[in-house]
């Protein structure tokens, strides 16, 4: 019998982690490279074919555990067009749920795929650990703790629909979830930037990401200021931003929540006395809680631009995270 010709040497114990490459949040970019990720979106939206298939003859993972409309259609759509083939991963999909070990399915999907989107079930760090372990370019998709690919597609639609963002005034009203997490971030780099959150009490940003928004925003005078009360906000703005409480669909334990969230409510009135205003939603929207019909629907409301928004905002992110380069000048992913 003739032996098999060996082209590789077999590897012995589990590889040894290495640093992460992807992108897990806002807080790891400098505000330049937010920059060039908005610019690049906005590049992107104008020409979808503006790019020589950077992604040609690779694999990529979509992992989504948790309900997703537009970024799982986005991050699917955008890998087709540059060049990539997409793998759809549902909740039950992966041995994760059967508690595999987040370092060996690391190590797994690292050995076959170019790269991995993920709405995980868990956290963060749960992205970051099958960065390291898998020597794989992570893209988080929304966690718990973030959703920095919404904040990008939110500064593009900002920037496409106002053109400058120097001075931008900007209201959020509802939950400190996620999506706001992702939006202080991004606006921590908008020089003169003002941003008010309103968010009824224990449903505001964490202490810590606020510690570290303002921050990154210092050098360019840009403030955030905390409401835990819907009385007296700001009137002159120029955007008005709500979400939908639990974007995900997940239970609410208290069943006295919506009366909480009552007095956030963006209706016709709430915008009237904002007459300049636009409206921008992250979607899914919950008709009659967090927004009124006739406001999401009507004349200043930019919510379908964002959501459109998100395919080209996809591209960019996997052009950057599996091909481009990093803030240190190395070869990030591919």
């Amino acid at each position: 019998m003739t032996p098999l010709t060996v082209t590789a040497t077999a590897s012995r114990g589990a590889p040894p982690p290495a640093p992460e490459t992807g992108l897990f949040s806002l807080a790891d970019l400098t505000a330049e490279t937010v920059s060039r990720l908005v610019e690049r979106t906005l590049e992107l939206r104008r020409d979808r074919t503006a790019h020589a298939d950077p992604l040609s003859g690779a694999a990529l993972g979509i992992l989504f555990a948790l309900p997703s409309t537009r970024t799982r259609t986005a991050f699917t759509v955008a890998a087709v067009r540059l060049g990539a083939a997409p793998l759809a991963y549902g909740p039950g999909d992966l041995h994760l749920p059967t508690d595999e070990a987040v370092e060996d399915t690391g190590r797994s999907l690292g050995s076959m795929l170019d790269g991995l989107v993920a709405r995980p079930a868990g956290s963060l760090d749960d992205l970051r650990r099958l960065s390291r372990h898998g020597h794989l370019p992570v893209v988080n998709a929304m966690t718990p703790e973030e959703h920095p690919t919404q904040g990008l597609c939110d500064l593009a639609t900002l920037r496409l629909t106002l053109g400058s963002l120097d001075g931008l005034r900007l209201l959020y009203v509802g939950e400190g979830n996620g999506t706001a997490t992702a939006l202080a971030l991004a606006l921590s780099g908008v020089p003169g930037c003002e941003a008010t959150f309103a968010c009824p009490p224990g449903h505001g940003l964490p202490d810590g990401l606020l510690m570290t928004a303002r921050k990154r925003a210092a050098p360019v005078g840009a403030t955030f200021t905390c409401r835990d009360s819907a009385r007296s906000l700001p009137a002159g703005v120029d955007v008005v931003y709500t979400s939908r409480r639990r974007t995900t669909g997940t239970g609410e334990s208290d069943a006295a929540w919506r009366e909480r969230f009552r007095p956030f409510h963006v209706d016709e009135e709430f915008m009237t006395r904002r007459p300049g205003a636009l409206l921008l939603h992250d979607l899914p929207a919950r008709r009659g809680d967090e927004v009124s019909g006739a406001v999401l629907d009507g004349p200043r409301s930019v919510a379908w631009t964002q959501a459109s928004m998100k395919l080209s905002g996809a591209m960019a992110v996997l052009e950057w995270a599996l091909g481009a380069q990093d803030d240190g000048g190395a070869r990030a992913g591919l």
